[in-house]
């Protein structure tokens, strides 16, 4: 009989302990047994990062498809700024299709299960499509700021400058998510191995200045061009306030709530994954334990669900073109009369006072970039977009 110990061999001819063998090795393996799966997690744990990715799937999936199917049947939705929110569902049902399903499984099995170039693949397709999404946040609050605070200068007719800033969004993700493929740091198994992403834990200069300049260029300028966009437009908001009370102070209610609600998500599904990528990078080796890093990892993911419910279904013009989708009805009247007249007032009060004079005319005029004629049903409607 043989019986295999922690690194030892112990062997013995004694037929009298034959009939036993198999009882003792069993029980020796038992024993010798880990309580956790390779990485570090135990079996509960995988299940409830599984039971998380899981429920990110189906949402993410669902809620970006949905967003996707209200844009391609509404026609009146695309409008430049609409285009935008466009890539950033495009690119979370990316993330959702391309991304989730492999970590899923692996954390069904806990462990990975696609190997070294799957990994590969996986840590590429996730901050390709996450770091155009982060991108996109960024610009869609610039684009919003130059809407509402410079509205005399912007044409919501032009797609063009639309279209170049979702190319430059994909191309300037490619200019950060190729360079592991080619040398600058690598891509590899992260937490417990049952994702992959940057090797933060590598100390070497290439990989220590990749994971600096990833931080800095990829999620903390597109932040604060975040703050500062919607921090302007709620000053804004608030000048106007003291013109016209009661119409400006719940426009500035809402507006203050749905900036709280996009830096806020922005920031809790964002930022605890750049400080673990940070501590993994420049903090003491093992100071970031598996189950540690797979919190900020769901965390990122689920910024695929938050970002169709508050960019997209909070949106009051979307809305009504989901209902009558869900209805089967035709293209909704978008404005009614009275709103025009508060956009008009809300938006030349955007303005400096001499362009304001210049509106005051016998004839008011409506600022260029917030009105838009769509057909419906053989006549001319009049759509005024709210863009803050």
């Amino acid at each position: 009989m043989v019986l295999h110990t922690r690194g030892s061999n112990i062997s013995t001819t004694d037929s009298s302990l034959s009939g036993s063998s198999i009882t003792i090795d069993s029980t020796l393996r038992d024993n010798a047994a880990p309580q956790a799966f390779p990485g570090g997690l135990s079996r509960s744990g995988h299940t409830v990062v599984a039971v998380c990715l899981g429920f990110i799937l189906v949402a993410g999936i669902l809620g970006n498809f949905l967003a996707l199917l209200v844009f391609a049947k509404f026609r009146s939705l695309w409008t430049p700024i609409n285009l935008i929110l466009l890539n950033i569902s495009l690119s979370d049902i990316l993330v959702c299709v391309f991304g989730t399903p492999f970590s899923f499984a692996a954390s069904l099995q806990g462990r990975w299960l696609i190997g070294e170039c799957g990994c590969k693949w996986y840590g590429f397709a996730n901050s390709l499509f996450g770091i155009v999404s982060l991108v996109s946040l960024s610009i869609l609050s610039y684009e919003r700021y130059t809407t509402v605070l410079r509205s005399s200068k912007v044409d919501i007719s032009d797609f063009r400058k639309a279209w170049l800033c979702i190319g430059g969004s994909w191309l300037y993700s490619l200019l950060w998510t190729l360079p592991p493929l080619l040398g600058w740091s690598t891509y590899g198994p992260e937490g417990p191995g049952t994702t992959c992403s940057v090797q933060w834990h590598l100390r070497s200069p290439t990989s220590i200045s990749y994971v600096l300049c990833l931080f800095i260029f990829c999620l903390l300028l597109p932040l604060l061009l975040m703050i500062y966009s919607y921090g302007r437009i709620l000053v804004a908001i608030r000048r106007v306030g003291k013109i016209n009370l009661l119409s400006a102070q719940r426009r500035e209610q809402h507006i203050l709530v749905m900036v709280l609600s996009m830096v806020s998500c922005f920031m809790l599904c964002w930022m605890p994954y750049g400080v673990m990528a940070l501590m993994a990078t420049f903090g003491r080796s093992g100071l970031v334990t598996p189950m540690a890093s797979m919190v900020p990892s769901v965390l990122a993911k689920f910024s695929t669900v938050v970002n169709p419910v508050i960019y997209v279904f909070f949106n009051n013009q979307f809305h009504r073109c989901f209902v009558a989708l869900v209805k089967c009805s035709g293209e909704p009247e978008s404005v009614q009369t009275e709103e025009l007249q508060t956009a008009r007032t809300t938006f030349t009060s955007f303005l400096p006072i001499h362009r304001q004079t210049s509106l005051s005319s016998s004839q008011p005029q409506i600022p260029r970039n917030t009105s838009l004629c769509s057909r419906h049903n053989g006549r001319q409607t009049l759509v005024v977009h709210y863009t803050p």
